[in-house]
């Protein structure tokens, strides 16, 4: 079900908590949300639809993915880049990002993975894991 994006930043400050097997759902309603605007946005955090929980969806390539309980590794390449997020009003911000990020997750099964991400797709995830730690850009 798509959901009202939140635009509250002392929501959006709020850290979010571990993912469990009842979240299913929500990760549902997160990636209905991001289908829906994605003219404007290519990642989305469960924070943003009022839900603090660790769920990120991003577009992985043209393909959308969904991550729970997502964490960086390891990272390397720092850069200086500028983002806009769709729950934030106002223009892009500038922020530190990395070229290669190392992320471990859990699937819908909550089976573990581990991949390595590079560019573009590594920002997105990069900015998503920010929203659910409650770091705004």
């Amino acid at each position: 079900m798509i959901k009202e994006v939140i635009h509250d930043p002392i929501l959006l400050s709020i850290k979010s908590e571990k993912a469990t097997t009842q979240d299913l759902q929500v990760a549902e309603d997160l990636l209905d949300t991001l289908i829906a605007n994605a003219e404007d946005c290519v990642g989305m955090a469960a924070n943003m639809i009022g839900v603090h929980k660790c769920i990120i969806c991003f577009d992985n390539d043209g393909t959308y993915m969904t991550m729970f309980n997502p964490e960086i590794i390891k990272q390397s390449d720092p850069y200086q880049t500028e983002e806009g997020c769709l729950s934030l009003l106002g223009g892009p911000r500038k922020c530190k990002r990395y070229k290669s990020i190392k992320v471990r997750w859990q699937n819908a099964e909550f089976q573990t993975r581990i991949k390595t991400f590079t560019g573009w797709t590594a920002q997105i995830i990069q900015h998503e894991i920010d929203h659910c730690e409650g770091i705004l850009i």
